[in-house]
């Protein structure tokens, strides 16, 4: 059995941080690995975003001079067999969001299935 398999909260957290990394954010390919085909987003605008449509936006607007987006109470709980919902705060250069995913499991492995940003004062 494999660590996704035997800790699926973990999985869907370590593919989360992945999400937020610079190399993958400036990865289309790498991108499509952790998104589920199904993909949708409410962002912090309000905006309903397709799949194509944030792996294209994402890249686009993704420089290697970023600083890093940093995480805090990160959170996790398993829905239903292969479900997992996570919730964290994210500070992208002061912009800060409270955010929520629902990740599932998939033959290709863990991929994000839904995800919406809030923005934050705290």
């Amino acid at each position: 059995m494999t660590d996704d398999q035997m800790d699926p909260v973990r999985a869907a957290m370590a593919g989360e941080l992945r999400l937020l990394d610079r190399e993958v954010r400036s990865s289309a390919r790498l991108m499509a690995e952790l998104l589920d085909p199904e993909f949708t987003e409410i962002g912090a605008s309000g905006r309903l975003w397709s799949r194509s449509e944030i792996i294209a936006d994402v890249v686009e607007s993704t420089r290697p001079s970023d600083p890093p987006i940093t995480v805090s109470d990160m959170t996790g709980v398993l829905l239903a067999p292969g479900i997992v919902h996570l919730t964290y705060v994210s500070d992208n250069a002061g912009r800060r969001a409270r955010r929520s995913s629902v990740w599932r499991r998939s033959e290709d492995g863990w991929r994000v299935y839904f995800h919406q940003g809030t923005l934050s004062a705290l």
